[in-house]
């Protein structure tokens, strides 16, 4: 993550909100065509200073006013939380008990540290092109179980700025969904279990369910460039043992002979271990998907997730130790997403200014007076095809909430 000076970030926010952050589009996701009376007004955020100072419970009539807010005070990081029953910069004026959060987009929070015990080639708040994999195998599982299984139309993925993806949920029913009704979504999408001291965390029954086979098939086209290759989990002794610990005792000995008898690379390995399987007849193909699993499945923060009240950070926020803006990430070109491509905050400054100086020049050289400000500035920069993916993501929304509204007249008139 080199080239960015987080020491840079209070020159470089002021011109980065006045000038480049999506705030139309940011406004109208967050009204949802005003669903609710004060819907917007109800919303939480919460801004983290510089200094770490960490300012919640905030809330505004208009996206305006946040707009003003925001590049008044250059807030760090922004984060989003829930409509409430009150505003909340309001809620020490209402009863006990009355300031409740009502409604929030269902989000997953997925983070490369969780991954910590299956990946070889970083730790720790690293990323690589390598260990990557598993945020696009992340993506591709779990929207297809949202689309396919939950019958769920709008998902806006997006990259954190440093180590994960956050997924924001905003189909209208799913936004007024209860802790336990998300509590039961995650549980449903939670395949690998158990803590740092769990040594198999993936346990599939006898009877597998078509979420698991759906999500071993999209694991399948990943694993062998990603894990046996990419990752290289039986390459040495250390790595293999981890391995071998995951298949029934009754084959561990002999695998963990003809491993250190003979001289294969993980590949070759695999289709060992595979033989091995069949040979001893134990449950080869679940054994199998449970290695795969282990190794690849999406590790979902549970608790993220099924808190109505929890906070996650917003599209477009600066990641204040990389400089990297959090993007939406393209489905379409899911496989084809380099977050070490992902424009930084100083990049996109000086794009900007490369570009202010000559559209100075040209207007001295008219005789033009500068415009002091630019509507839709981040055109002009890097920035451009993320928000074009959120604008698009925003229309879809739009032609979903048409559709519902001629419904619902069709059917008053035919009364």
């Amino acid at each position: 993550m080199a080239g960015f000076d987080p020491a840079s970030l209070p020159d470089l926010l002021p011109l980065y909100y006045r000038r480049i952050f999506p705030f139309a589009l940011y406004g109208k996701w967050l009204r949802y065509g005003d669903v609710l009376k004060n819907y917007f007004q109800r919303r939480e955020f919460s801004f983290t200073l510089h200094d770490d100072i960490y300012v919640r419970y905030q809330s505004f009539n208009s996206p305006q006013e946040l707009e003003k807010e925001i590049q008044k005070m250059c807030p760090y990081k922004i984060d989003i939380g829930a409509v409430y029953s009150h505003r909340p910069i309001q809620r020490n004026t209402v009863h006990m008990g009355a300031f409740q959060a009502q409604e929030k987009e269902l989000v997953f929070d997925i983070d490369m540290t969780d991954y910590d015990d299956v990946r070889r080639c970083c730790s720790s708040a690293e990323i690589c092109s390598k260990c990557w994999t598993l945020m696009i195998i992340a993506i591709r599982i779990i929207d297809r179980a949202l689309v396919v299984d939950f019958g769920i139309k709008h998902r806006l993925w997006v990259y954190s700025g440093r180590r994960g993806v956050h997924c924001w949920v905003c189909d209208d029913h799913v936004r007024k969904w209860s802790s336990t009704l998300r509590s039961a979504a995650v549980e449903y999408l939670t395949v690998v279990k158990g803590g740092e001291d769990t040594i198999k965390k993936v346990t599939l029954s006898d009877n597998i369910h078509p979420f698991i086979s759906e999500s071993v098939e999209l694991v399948t086209k990943y694993f062998e460039e990603y894990a046996l290759v990419g990752q290289d989990i039986l390459g040495s002794k250390e790595s293999y043992e981890k391995v071998l610990a995951l298949v029934p005792e009754t084959v561990r000995d002999e695998l963990l002979q003809e491993f250190s008898r003979k001289q294969h690379d993980s590949v070759q390995r695999w289709q060992v271990l595979k033989k091995y399987l069949k040979k001893y007849d134990v449950k080869s193909q679940k054994t199998e998907w449970e290695i795969m699993l282990q190794y690849c499945f999406p590790r979902l923060d549970i608790n993220v997730s099924k808190g109505i009240n929890h906070l996650l950070k917003s599209p477009f926020s600066v990641h204040p130790k990389t400089g990297r803006i959090s993007v939406p990430i393209d489905l379409q070109k899911l496989d084809e997403f380099d977050p070490f491509a992902v424009p930084t905050i100083s990049r996109l400054c000086h794009e900007l200014d490369s570009v202010s100086n000559v559209e100075g020049t040209e207007k001295e050289n008219e005789g033009e007076p500068e415009c002091p400000r630019r509507s839709k500035d981040y055109k002009k920069t890097s920035l451009a095809p993320y928000v074009k993916v959120f604008e698009q993501f925003l229309e879809g929304m739009e032609k979903s909430h048409t559709k519902e509204r001629n419904k619902a007249s069709d059917m008053q008139l035919e009364f």
